[in-house]
């Protein structure tokens, strides 16, 4: 299980020259398989702003946090942090569950720009938003899948939380609109090893492509037990939450067929992101954690973060807020601007190629097929 250092005593006394940013991120459970990286590409932003001069001319340092600890659990530790002066902000990549707990609690003390991928519909004041949602990620996927491969009967297969359940929801309409339907729902707590049930479910219905809304090492699981079954000579995959790091856990066997659907991959050949490539392992080596979107996007949360602050000149969360939609930044992705607290960006479609990712589309944002 991956843990870093702990926090230094330094964190713990007042510093006028020194912005803490709570960096909230899996060190266990079912999404600590991409938690390394996560932790790597936030530190990669912090490096790279404090070169620039910091944030309102302090440094910004990132104290880790495990977000992989039940929701209460982490809202009550990183509200103390708030509680205490310890930290002047919070992003980080963890599980819509947590956020829910944990958007109340602070997002109306401190800037919280959350960096997953999500079901979409986050609204609270001082909560920023700079991954996917269903909508420009799922919808446009499913409709050139079903285009060029003929998809139209779904099966879902999810974790059994507030993300793959609204997904799921909302996937029942896209699949509609493509002339297709969802014939069959399952939901599995975070942990899952045995998924015999689901497999006979899935080879008795007459689907032709499963929807994959399971975190990390689940998904692993599944997509070698799905192999397995030789069930990825009848189905393909779609996912909208499938990394590198997790495509090497599942092994070149078990992702035949596989598609996963993100703003961002390591095999994207933009200068944008072979720029990313080089900062990153000329910082960590090339034997680094292996990038990825789910990372990657703690890198976008920590310049998000120090942009918002920058354009306001202040820490007060109101005065982020309304100077938000002003707020623009650089990183992996492109240039983005943020509209209505989300970041607005490309969205593509790979089909895993192995451990890897063939970028095969750029997605109509419309939903429209090419």
């Amino acid at each position: 299980m991956f843990r870093p250092d702990p926090p230094s005593p330094d964190w713990f006394t007042a510093d006028d020259s020194v912005l803490r940013v709570a960096l909230v991120f899996p060190m266990q459970g079912s999404a600590g398989i991409f938690g390394p990286t996560c932790e790597l590409c936030a530190q990669l932003a912090a490096e790279e702003v404090n070169r620039a001069g910091g944030v309102l001319g302090r440094e910004l340092r990132l104290l880790p946090v495990d977000g992989g600890s039940g929701p209460r659990e982490v809202a009550d530790h990183v509200e103390a942090l708030v509680d205490l002066g310890v930290v002047q902000g919070v992003t980080g990549w963890h599980i819509s569950s947590v956020r829910q707990a944990l958007a109340p609690r602070i997002a109306h003390r401190v800037p919280y720009v959350y960096t997953a991928l999500y079901e979409g519909g986050e609204n609270t004041a001082g909560v920023f938003l700079t991954s996917e949602t269903p909508r420009d990620q799922l919808r446009p996927a499913m409709g050139l899948l079903a285009h060029e491969r003929g998809v139209r009967r779904w099966f879902v297969v999810g974790n059994d939380y507030v993300w793959p359940r609204r997904t799921a929801r909302a996937a029942h309409a896209f699949a509609r609109e493509a002339g297709g339907r969802i014939q069959g729902e399952v939901y599995l707590p975070l942990g899952t090893h045995d998924f015999d049930a689901v497999l006979r479910r899935i080879e008795r219905s007459d689907a032709d492509g499963v929807l994959m809304l399971l975190v990390g090492s689940d998904a692993v699981r599944f997509n070698r037990a799905f192999a397995a079954a030789g069930l990825d000579a009848r189905c393909l995959r779609l996912s909208t939450l499938m990394d590198e790091n997790m495509l090497m856990a599942s092994g070149p066997t078990a992702t035949v067929d596989l598609y996963s659907t993100a703003g961002f991959f390591a095999s994207l050949a933009n200068q944008d992101t072979l720029d990313f490539h080089g900062q990153y392992a000329g910082r960590f080596g090339i034997e680094a954690p292996a990038l990825g979107s789910l990372g990657e996007s703690c890198y976008e949360g920590v310049l998000l973060l120090a942009a918002l602050i920058g354009r306001a000149r202040t820490l007060d969360v109101s005065a982020i807020g309304a100077a938000a939609e002003k707020v623009s930044y650089e990183g992996p992705r492109g240039l983005l601007h943020l509209r209505g607290g989300h970041v607005r960006q490309r969205i593509y479609l790979a089909r895993a190629d192995g451990v890897g990712f063939d970028v095969v589309a750029q997605l109509d944002l419309h939903g429209s097929h090419p």
